[in-house]
């Protein structure tokens, strides 16, 4: 809150000279135009002190000024990663010599906390028309559109990755104890590729990918999985099949098979994968196989398979119910980064 003005000592004195003729706090207040509660302190402090000059005020002088708030606050804002000793040394600069607390302080005091990042695809400018240009021409689809698309992506598991956080409840010094910790091991100890689709009806087939994946092995993908999981989904005549723009996916040889059996693409903006519910999917699938904790790839295989088949419809038709959602954030953030 900014500081309030401080009135005139001759101010005080007319207001008490006012007091002791006989007029009254709100007839002062008028006459003055001086606030009614401000006429009451003044008169409060005359009567305590038998003066109305400013008397020494208790504590420290203020070292982060307005002035200085607003020159950090603004630096901030030009760079929201620097750090409180950097701003230390730019307010030093300044001749404005304060601690990294009291930055810290002053910065929480004006809404500015310090976060970790979130971690979002890089958004060329390209990237960003692409994807607002999407959002804007599919906003008034009606609903019945989405519940006829086959939403497919691929996704990689870790045996031992870091899906989840996890928390332990322990004592001090206890932090290296072994049931405290989590084991780790070099490359995530092994993980799995694997391939999927679902509809708003339910999750579709889940296929784990068996050594590299190129655009051979995804076509052979495709050929095994997509018009099964159509019947098993139970879409309609005129479906459409989404995908992301990976090279596998936009490979000469992919295409020329998607025309060869006549597959309709849902027009995919780049480095759009919260546009894409099967994330959330895949967000689910993570968190339930590593609170079994696989032990090894074979179990992490089966688990996998168990774990999706376990999804159910009403899960897959929220995400598509509540699609029209993501696609007004992203209008909202002019094609950048949304919180899905």
């Amino acid at each position: 809150m900014p500081r309030r003005k401080v009135l005139s000592e001759d101010l005080r004195s007319r207001i008490v000279d006012l007091h002791e003729a006989g007029k009254g706090y709100k007839s002062i207040s008028k006459s003055l135009d001086v606030h009614v509660s401000t006429v009451r302190q003044t008169v409060y402090k005359w009567k305590k002190f038998s003066t109305v000059a400013t008397l020494p005020r208790r504590g420290h002088p203020v070292k982060m000024t307005a002035r200085a708030q607003r020159r950090m606050l603004n630096e901030v804002k030009k760079n929201p990663r620097v750090s409180a000793k950097g701003l230390q040394k730019s307010l030093a600069h300044a001749s404005i010599f304060v601690d990294t607390s009291t930055i810290r302080k002053t910065l929480n005091k004006n809404g500015v906390h310090g976060r970790t990042p979130r971690r979002k695809p890089l958004l060329s400018k390209k990237n960003i028309a692409a994807r607002l240009k999407f959002a804007k021409e599919h906003l008034d689809v009606p609903q019945h559109y989405w519940q006829n698309i086959q939403w497919t992506d691929e996704t990689k598991i870790e045996l031992f990755g870091k899906n989840t956080q996890h928390y332990v409840w322990r004592k001090k010094g206890s932090a290296h104890q072994h049931q405290d910790l989590i084991p780790t091991v070099k490359h995530g100890g092994g993980s799995i590729m694997v391939w999927g689709c679902f509809a708003a009806s339910g999750p579709g087939r889940i296929v784990v990918i068996d050594g590299k994946m190129n655009s051979r092995v995804y076509q052979d993908i495709l050929q095994e999985n997509v018009r099964p999981s159509v019947r098993q989904l139970k879409l309609r005549r005129g479906w459409v099949m989404q995908q992301d723009n990976d090279p596998k996916h936009t490979s000469n040889s992919t295409k020329e098979w998607l025309q060869q059996n006549k597959i309709r693409l849902l027009e995919w903006p780049s480095q759009s994968p919260n546009l894409n519910p099967i994330e959330m999917l895949w967000h689910d699938l993570k968190r339930a196989i590593h609170t079994r904790h696989p032990k090894n790839i074979a179990t992490l295989k089966q688990f996998c398979e168990e774990k999706w088949s376990k999804i159910t419809p009403d899960r897959c038709a929220g995400l598509i119910c509540n699609y029209r959602k993501r696609l007004v954030e992203v209008i909202a953030a002019k094609g950048g980064s949304t919180s899905y």
